[in-house]
């Protein structure tokens, strides 16, 4: 089958389109037919190196993180899909692979498409739906009347977030620049501030949930946005001792773990505010609920383009500049 193959670590390193041999698939695994997939700034941070230690890949190996397809065969043990059904997914760190033809999936992080979506929507959604949910649903567990501050508003996560946030009930604050304005406010943002003339943390304040996707001086600038109480959750990082423990990583890196949060999780405890680092995990159950709302009208994809499969290279190395509204999808079928 034909894929985009990363062949060493480094910055823009080319993609290599080659052949690869057919997925195996195991007996709780569902063979996918790869329509469309999803790009991600996790792509390009992966293939530069910088999750070296936390996903310890090891080159060759293919990228990509989000798909949509069709089941074309399932393992022996696989009871919830069957072949033809439409399914979109974020395969498991240590399975992931999507910029290719095919994909064995296992059963749990996959499940049914959205029904009013075409595969590139579709393909436009896991990632970014599963770290929106898990960040607001499963950790801040925000709920109607919060104050919820969604940092790039305008970008992948950021898009999906701020519709979840609104059905949630939350009074919805986002940075953006002043053109992307009209798009966040159409999502349901109530306030917007212009990142490039006004400062957030001077005009925001007594906010309950904070989520970071930006770097590091965002990162502080966020605690004085938070009420005492409050819960600054960055998915950018630095990881803290709970993703360390969480991964089940050995001592050595659990301390690096703790020596790199260490700063912010001391100016918040400090103020009263809960840190945490979420790096976002595979799972169906959630997919499935998303694809609910999805199909309700609640939460729709916002897409910036959607390139050929021969495109997938340039694209990623695109997407590393940071102007993408909403996602990048490339079309593999």
């Amino acid at each position: 089958m034909k894929a985009f193959i990363l062949d060493r670590y480094k910055k823009k390193q080319p993609l290599r389109l080659g052949d690869l041999p057919e997925p195996t698939v195991g007996p709780g695994d569902v063979l996918i037919e790869i329509a469309a997939a999803g790009l991600n700034v996790l792509d390009a941070k992966i293939r530069s190196g910088e999750f070296k230690l936390l996903l310890p890949y090891k080159p060759p190996f293919v990228l990509g993180h989000d798909l949509a397809g069709t089941v074309i065969r399932v393992g022996s043990s696989v009871c919830r899909f069957k072949a033809g059904d439409e399914v979109y997914a974020r395969p498991r760190d240590g399975r992931i692979g999507t910029l290719a033809e095919r994909i064995a999936v296992d059963e749990a992080d996959v499940a049914l498409k959205p029904k009013n979506l075409s595969m590139a929507e579709a393909a436009s959604i896991p990632l970014v739906g599963l770290t929106a949910w898990q960040v607001l649903v499963e950790h801040a567990k925000v709920k109607r009347g919060d104050k919820v501050l969604i940092h790039a508003g305008s970008g992948g996560v950021g898009t999906f977030a701020i519709q979840l946030a609104k059905h949630l009930g939350a009074t919805v604050a986002t940075t953006a620049s002043a053109g992307n304005a009209d798009l966040v406010r159409n999502l349901g943002a109530d306030v917007v501030v212009d990142y490039k003339r006004q400062d957030f943390e001077k005009v925001l304040s007594g906010y309950d949930v904070v989520l970071n996707s930006l770097d590091g001086d965002t990162l502080r600038k966020s605690l004085d946005v938070l009420r005492p109480g409050g819960r600054l959750i960055s998915i950018s990082g630095p990881p803290d001792p709970a993703f360390a423990k969480a991964q089940g990583l050995n001592w050595f890196l659990a301390q690096v773990m703790s020596l790199l949060s260490l700063s912010i999780r001391r100016r918040a405890k400090a103020r009263g505010i809960d840190y945490a680092f979420l790096f976002m995990r595979a799972n169906g159950a959630q997919l499935a609920e998303i694809a609910a709302l999805i199909e309700a009208g609640t939460i729709r994809p916002v897409m910036d383009r959607v390139v050929p499969f021969a495109a997938t290279d340039a694209a990623l190395t695109e997407l590393e500049g940071g102007r993408s509204k909403g996602k990048v999808v490339v079309e593999i079928r």
